[in-house]
């Protein structure tokens, strides 16, 4: 049997949860089964596996991870597990066709109503705070204001796997999930933009 056919869901959450722990801790709201956008800080490569894996099993099964194509793409391995394990949305971030909207995935993921995890930032940090957020969320958000904004802290990933590493230290990390947000009639872009980081900023 190949590595492919060894790999599944249970395995890559049990091996997720051995490294890093990724605790859930709902804060701001519960875990329930509706349509919500999950976004969070980016810090590392585990991000997307950690965040994924600490839902429960049920809302994993309706929530697909938002992934950039030039990392998960990259290697058959990777593109295995986005693709068959997690049932990622890949997407281009090197928008190598200028007409090409990059949110077009994650737009067709919502309106046949599944769930979603993305990182506003839009590439990884090095830092605990996230950097200022990219317009995506806020179109999402505009688009669809009856799905639910719920900001997301990881919590050490920085420090267990972070920008220029390709082996994790084992440290236990949290995933924090904060109180839902909604874009407020009137609301800029620049205004619900920083409101969005700071709800992240609050978990920290």
């Amino acid at each position: 049997m190949s590595i492919y056919g060894l790999l599944s869901r249970p395995l890559l959450i049990g091996l997720v949860r051995l490294l890093v722990g990724a605790m859930s801790m709902w804060k701001g709201c519960a875990p329930v089964p509706r349509q919500r956008i999950y976004f969070a800080n980016h810090t590392s490569h585990l991000d997307t596996v950690a965040l994924w894996s600490a839902l429960p099993s049920e809302l994993r099964e309706q929530t697909r991870p938002v992934a950039a194509r030039d990392y998960w793409d990259a290697t058959a391995l990777r593109r295995y597990i986005a693709l068959r394990v997690l049932n990622a949305i890949l997407i281009d971030r090197q928008r190598s066709d200028p007409a090409h909207d990059p949110l077009a995935p994650l737009i067709d993921g919502l309106e046949q109503g599944d769930s979603i995890l993305i990182f506003p930032e839009g590439t990884r940090g090095e830092q605990r705070l996230p950097a200022p957020f990219k317009s995506g969320l806020y179109r999402l958000a505009s688009r669809f204001p009856d799905v639910e904004l719920v900001p997301v802290y990881l919590e050490n990933l920085h420090r267990s796997m972070p920008k220029g590493r390709y082996l994790p230290v084992p440290i236990t990390c949290s995933v924090w999930f904060g109180k839902p947000i909604s874009l407020q009639p009137g609301e800029t872009r620049e205004d619900f933009l920083v409101r969005a980081r700071e709800s992240i900023v609050e978990l920290a």
